[in-house]
């Protein structure tokens, strides 16, 4: 079976973490975090990056640094992951969803002012497969209705729009070193880029359970204490040693998973061009970073048949997103601020392919001829 994804493994992740178990700095900031956080910093020109234990808590943790409230309003898509939400759900915000473009799957800029009241405090864009939002409109949109904008770059690590990293854009990004991500920090893991400098110390108390304990590692405080609300978003080092023999090989990562992608994309351009699916589109001023490959089919039915084509073959192909607006959660803790014209119809037509760091060219191949054979007759 070719599985949808396998974690990246670059060759030095156990001696990274052997390394990490005997330096008895296991509960994070050793070596290993300090240096991950560092060259995330220097790689993306970043104003302050903080590893947490997932992207989950990195959302949470920009939750609670801009003190979000019972009765607040937070606007994002209705496409993405619960992550997305449950972070200001938990302070007890209410969820706006507004649609999405069909082109990029990306939340629909155009839609976002008039979805914005006087309860509103942020918009969480996210930039779906790696493919930028247009943030030049949401941060102008942000900027005269004095909102915070966190974005949602969990699947968006080392993409860029015009030129500007993801995450480093809005006052805050998010990035996820789950195994399904192009870089793994073992299993779970995150990182909060924290662009508005007004919120530096802060993020360092409140990641530390509310206590001024970095600055009491740096000596700036004799003893530390209890200062400020707070919770526990440190992550181990042997999260980071894990991660940190991924950024070892960062760009041999992104040019394999391009590779793959860029195969796929020639491979299934005459589906496209026969009106059989559509494929992603990149627009002109983003530069992707190949997280994932999907296809367009003509609707839900036809999307279950390739997915069963597939697995027959032995080839594990998914679905993505239910949108949650139409979940039971999304029911009650969110509304849906105008028209479902392109969120669900699109969400039933989108089928991810496999695609991961060590994926051999045999697998790529098999997966082109039979989505290839399913098409066969229609071509």
């Amino acid at each position: 079976m070719i599985p949808f994804n396998k974690p990246p493994v670059t060759g030095k992740e156990l001696k990274y973490i052997e390394q990490a178990m005997n330096s008895n700095k296991l509960c994070g900031d050793g070596f290993f975090g300090l240096s991950c956080q560092k060259w995330f910093e220097e790689k993306f020109s970043a104003n302050k990056t903080l590893l947490t234990p997932s992207c989950t808590h990195a959302l949470e943790l920009a939750a609670l640094l801009i003190d979000i409230k019972p009765g607040d309003e937070v606007i994002m898509p209705s496409y993405t992951f619960v992550s997305s939400a449950n972070p200001f759900v938990l302070r007890g915000a209410k969820i706006v969803f507004v649609d999405i473009r069909p082109d990029t799957m990306n939340i629909d800029e155009k839609l976002i002012e008039s979805a914005i009241t006087s309860k509103t405090i942020a918009i969480v864009p996210v930039h779906y497969a790696g493919v930028a939002c247009e943030m030049d409109y949401i941060m102008d949109v942000a900027s005269r209705h004095n909102l915070v904008v966190i974005e949602d770059a969990a699947q968006g690590v080392n993409s860029y729009y015009k030129g500007k990293a993801l995450g480093t854009i809005g006052h805050f990004g998010a990035y996820s070193f789950h195994e399904t991500k192009n870089y793994s920090s073992g299993g779970e893991g995150g990182l909060l880029l924290i662009n508005d400098t007004k919120y530096k110390e802060r993020a360092e108390i409140v990641r530390e359970k509310g206590t001024n304990r970095s600055l009491f590692f740096r000596g700036m405080v004799d003893k530390y204490s209890w200062v400020d609300v707070g919770s526990s978003y440190l992550p181990s080092e042997i999260q980071a040693a894990y991660l940190w023999a991924q950024l070892e090989h960062f760009d041999e990562i992104n040019e394999k998973r391009l590779e793959i992608w860029d195969k796929y994309h020639k491979a299934f351009k005459k589906l496209k061009d026969s009106g059989c699916i559509d494929l992603p589109i990149i627009p002109n001023n983003c530069t992707h970073n190949a997280h994932m490959f999907y296809l367009k089919l003509g609707n839900f039915e036809e999307r279950q048949k390739l997915i069963n084509h597939l697995k027959k073959n032995e080839i594990l192909a998914v679905f993505h997103y239910i949108p949650l607006h139409s979940s039971d959660g999304g029911k009650c803790f969110s509304s849906m601020a105008g028209e479902d014209r392109y969120t669900t119809e699109h969400s039933e037509k989108l089928l991810r392919l496999p695609l991961f760091y060590n994926m051999k060219d045999t697998e790529v191949d098999k997966v082109i001829s039979c989505v290839l054979s399913f098409f066969a007759s229609s071509i």
